[in-house]
């Protein structure tokens, strides 16, 4: 009876160390399959946060989530898909993105977006496509492209882009990236009045050409602001040597006359 007892217990271990771990929880607003998690619909005001470590595709479309801040995602080292449509995003910190560096895709399009930090983007080595339409961008610092070296898909169309000397960078890039943006013909000018709805991918060169010849880098404004000062001193030192140097002249030569009509 206790041998049989004793392989009875042995038996009951080795099933329990057979038996497959419990899969993690699901969040309670969220549909879970194997490395899926939909958040999608849910009236989620901030990014879950139980979610799996092995979660390589999570939907958070059409909620209400206003920011993305710094401790907004668990760790999340397999996410591959990060989908953030229609919510009501206004804010990524610079360091909302850290730790999500296998991310392949990101959608951030119908947000709130006006401004973005390319400090932001620099976890995101492997990032190939990013959709950025439908936000209320103006311009687009050329550090957030360039911090995106695997970036082989870019959708900025439905922006209020701002046309002017200030997206003659974003202008480059686009000019030298024509086969990563999508959409071409929606990406318009909505600023200045005379140019709303201009594509932005007909510019030249020559429509910079002022911006190129009058642009001017934070280290000349210095220069001048150091040279102007200098210049001025010296220009009131050398008219007032120049103007001393000619009325000792004059009185030198008014010398002579007064000491000849003295004698005389």
């Amino acid at each position: 009876m206790g041998c049989w007892w004793g392989r009875g217990a042995v038996l009951a271990c080795l099933l329990l160390l057979l038996r497959p771990l419990p899969s993690p929880c699901c969040p309670a607003a969220c549909r879970c399959s194997v490395g899926n998690v939909d958040c999608s619909e849910h009236g989620l005001r901030e990014v879950p946060p139980s979610l799996a470590t092995n979660t390589s595709t999570l939907w958070l479309g059409y909620n209400f989530i206003t920011v993305l801040g710094p401790r907004s995602f668990p760790p999340l080292p397999g996410l591959r898909v990060l989908s953030l449509p229609h919510n009501h995003l206004g804010l990524i910190h610079s360091q909302a993105l850290v730790g999500l560096g296998a991310l392949q895709e990101l959608d951030l399009s119908d947000n709130y977006l006006t401004t973005l930090s390319p400090e932001a983007f620099l976890p995101l080595t492997n990032l190939t496509k990013l959709n950025l339409g439908g936000n209320r961008l103006r311009q687009l610092e050329p550090g957030v492209l360039q911090a995106l070296p695997q970036l082989q898909a870019l959708f900025l169309q439905d922006n209020p882009w701002g046309c002017s000397c200030s997206i003659l960078p974003l202008w480059r890039w686009l000019s030298h990236n024509r086969d990563k943006v999508r959409e071409k013909s929606l990406l318009l000018c909505r600023v200045p009045e005379q140019l709303n709805k201009y594509p932005i991918m007909a510019f030249g060169n020559e429509s910079f050409r002022q911006c190129q010849e009058t642009s001017l880098s934070a280290q000349h404004y210095i220069t001048f602001m150091i040279i102007g000062p200098f210049s001025f001193m010296a220009s009131i030192f050398f008219c007032t040597f120049t103007g001393s140097v000619v009325v000792v002249y004059h009185n030198l030569r008014k010398e002579p006359h007064v000491s000849r009509r003295s004698c005389i």
